[in-house]
């Protein structure tokens, strides 16, 4: 099976089919026009805003040439940034091709494209970048299109069971295989918590979009096998995840982790001792959720995936079986592990999850009884706050006449038309309330939330929105940052995030969505450029883990994002 991406047969390479951004202009950008770096789609709307007062606004061509003229919006308060604000509109402007907007003689944007396909570079990067941050193998310079190949590290095929995780068919100091998946972040260590919301909303966002799923060639050592790309990549952290089960009881490891975080080198320099770290009631149903989802999907993209998925559904059996034993074994780091905890004080939304992909994958009365059971409260998922997910997988899943899929669409269409109704409140169309951390992660959730939506009601209000929220990451927001490593003007340099630092290459990998503005967080430099207000409270540093640092579970909705944009243009 040839892949191609969006259409265009790829040869040696990735060739993206984005449109152009150079220009002739020499003027050099200013910030105080914010708009998406990466361009505008034909057919949507376009806007751009300005942070300092503005009458009249030009575009003009690559060129110099004014093709558009247009007045600009009135005045609006934007309390987020502490900036009043003011709308540059030009939707009409419908031709291909590169543009920059020009407020006076001397305040001009950066360059940004109109065409049809301004997003596909991003969506090819963001799945990418987890194939740039997997543990255990090479990263060829075949398939690192760009000066980041890197030798392997941490084959992980002598991971020690810690005493916190030891049992006596595995007592303390046992070694265990547990190779491949993806490095969680910043660091080094891989989270059954975290890469289980992470794998699922890979699993749901190639699933919604099969069509350019098939089509995309991704430039990754599986791409000449029959199975979608993005299904391939993840399935190297999906067969991780299954070495996390303790086979004789079900029980799941929270985590493979040092005991302490790897400094800054490449994942080759490592030394350290990694282990298995306790068994959770949170990972054992996130682990069975997400099994029990691939073991309903993975069949969809060929009969080869059937004794994988027949794996999967077994492994999330006996999570399951296990969490119902051990109803409320709640994650805390032991003494002596300092690494990234993933704690958890409530598992009902786990519970209502899991249920649900049970239920599904079954057809069990006694999964069926649980998910009744259970609260379903549900918000814009999060690694902590899952239930989202039982509702969008019931909804999806469904027949649209059974109480449940009924009772799920209805809670899906709630959670998005309250997002809607937030947007209509912000002068820039933003959803976004709380400014936390992995802010732009938020986002892309909020995004994800309405792309489903927008899958139940074919109402085109919720993918407008969705749009809205990926020009914000690109470049429409309080920094004028593209949030988005290697793509935009004005990106993101020096994110917290090893390789990326330690490589030796002035660019950082690229793909990866930046955590974004977080004013809850104390700094985290001895030195921060970070703003005071909420929108603005970034630095683009590497030691600002709290507004700088990448993310697995960061990505995946950014992928889920633009992907969906890209193909339901």
């Amino acid at each position: 099976m040839q892949k191609q991406l969006f259409g265009v047969a790829l040869v040696s390479t990735v060739m993206l089919a984005s449109c152009s951004t150079k220009t002739g202009v020499v003027s050099a950008p200013s910030d105080d026009i914010r708009l998406n770096q990466c361009g505008y789609m034909i057919g949507t709307e376009k806007m751009a805003f300005s942070v300092t007062p503005v009458d009249s606004f030009y575009v003009r061509s690559s060129e110099g040439k004014i093709v558009f003229r247009g007045k600009a919006e009135a005045p609006a308060f934007w309390s987020d940034a502490n900036d009043t604000i003011q709308r540059m509109v030009f939707t009409s402007l419908d031709t291909e091709g590169t543009y920059y907007i020009e407020t006076d003689e001397t305040t001009r944007s950066y360059s940004f494209a109109i065409c049809t396909n301004p997003y596909d570079k991003v969506c090819i990067d963001a799945v990418r970048a987890l194939y740039y941050n997997r543990s255990g193998m090479p990263i060829d310079s075949v398939y690192a299109t760009g000066p980041w190949a890197r030798p392997s590290g941490h084959p992980d095929t002598s991971v020690m069971i810690h005493k916190s995780a030891a049992s006596a068919s595995r007592p303390e100091g046992t070694t265990i295989s547990s190779p491949l998946g993806w490095y969680d972040a910043g660091d080094y260590n891989k989270y059954i918590v975290n890469s289980s919301i992470t794998t699922y909303t890979m699993l749901l966002a190639a699933y919604m979009n099969q069509e350019m799923a098939k089509a995309t060639n991704l430039n990754i050592p599986e791409s000449n096998n029959s199975i979608a790309d993005i299904i391939d990549e993840t399935l190297y952290n999906l067969r991780w995840m299954l070495t996390m089960q303790d086979p004789e009881d079900g029980g799941v490891y929270h985590k493979l982790t040092t005991l302490s975080f790897e400094g800054f080198i490449m994942p080759h320099e490592c030394q350290k001792q990694r282990y298995v770290v306790a068994k959770g009631t949170a990972a054992a149903l996130d682990l069975a959720a997400t099994a029990a989802m691939a073991y309903r999907t993975l069949p969809t993209w060929g009969e080869e995936l059937k004794p994988l998925a027949d794996s999967c559904l077994a492994v999330a059996v006996k999570a399951y079986a296990w969490a119902e034993a051990n109803p409320n074994v709640i994650f805390r780091n032991p003494e002596d592990v300092s690494t990234g905890e993933y704690g958890d004080f409530s598992f009902e939304d786990e519970w209502f999850w899991a249920s649900v992909e049970m239920m599904l994958a079954t057809g069990q009365k006694k999964y069926a009884n649980n998910v009744a059971k259970y609260s379903q409260s549900y918000g814009v998922p999060t690694w902590g706050g899952v239930g989202f997910l039982g509702h969008s997988s019931l909804a999806l899943a469904s027949d649209e006449t059974s109480y449940n899929g009924i009772v799920a669409k209805e809670c899906v269409v709630a959670l998005a038309d309250s997002l809607l109704a937030k947007e209509q409140l912000s002068p820039i169309s933003l959803s976004l309330e709380k400014y936390d951390w992995g802010s732009n992660s938020s986002i892309a959730n909020e995004g994800m939330v309405k792309l489903i939506a927008q899958r139940l009601t074919g109402e085109s209000k919720y993918y407008d929105s969705a749009l809205n929220d990926l020009h914000y990451i690109l470049g429409r927001n309080g920094t004028g940052y593209s949030y988005v490593t290697g793509s935009g003007s004005k990106q993101s340099m020096h994110p917290h995030h090893r390789p990326s630092s330690a490589d030796g290459v002035e660019m950082p990998v690229p793909g990866f969505l930046i955590g974004g503005p977080n004013l809850v967080a104390p700094s985290d430099c001895e030195v921060s450029n970070r703003g005071k207000y909420p929108a603005t409270a970034y630095g683009d540093e590497e030691c600002s883990y709290s507004t700088n640092e990448i993310a697995i579970n960061w990505n995946a909705p950014l992928v889920f994002l633009s992907w969906g944009v890209c193909a339901s243009r």
